[in-house]
């Protein structure tokens, strides 16, 4: 698991650790409207494709982890709109990536900002914790900037899962 929660938590801008793309057992992606609603959706999407793909055993985490990086990318990505409705030029998408022993879910915005932490040891508070709860139930994360012709970044979470049957 990630850091405990004593540990000042830092931005890592890193690409996923080495995993052959030819590997990639299975994927599944969809595009998320830029309202809160989207997380409902991301979380919907997630548990039908761990479903489908029998890696139901880290259910929770993952389900957590995704819900995070969705209003992380819906509060702090879009531009202006801050997820409001009617935002429809930016868009958010979540990715699901299987290997056998891995899972990744990646969300991709159009902002170029480095995902960081609140500023604040107030656990307590209504927000902020969001980095803090992805960096405590993945195994690792990180982000990178889109190169080519995509605008934005990538936000990344892996997670160790059984091997499929």
């Amino acid at each position: 698991m990630g850091t405990n929660g004593s540990t000042m938590l830092k931005p890592l801008r890193q690409g996923l650790p080495p995993l052959d793309p030819a590997a990639v057992s299975s994927a599944a992606s969809c595009a998320l409207p830029a309202r809160y609603e989207a997380v409902r959706e991301a979380r919907r999407f997630t548990r039908d494709t761990l479903d489908k793909w029998g890696a139901g055993e880290r259910f929770d985490d993952v389900c957590l982890v995704v819900s995070e990086l969705v209003t992380n990318a819906l509060r702090h990505a879009l531009p202006g709109g801050r997820g409001c409705p009617g935002e429809q030029l930016a868009s958010v998408r979540l990715h699901l990536m299987r290997w056998d022993e891995r899972l990744v879910c990646a969300v991709r915005d159009p902002s170029h900002e480095t995902p960081a932490p609140r500023d604040s040891d107030d656990f307590s508070a209504e927000s902020g914790r969001g980095l803090f709860l992805v960096d405590s139930f993945a195994d690792s994360w990180g982000w990178q900037p889109l190169a080519g012709p995509l605008e934005g970044k990538v936000v990344w979470a892996m997670f160790r899962v059984e091997q499929p049957a």
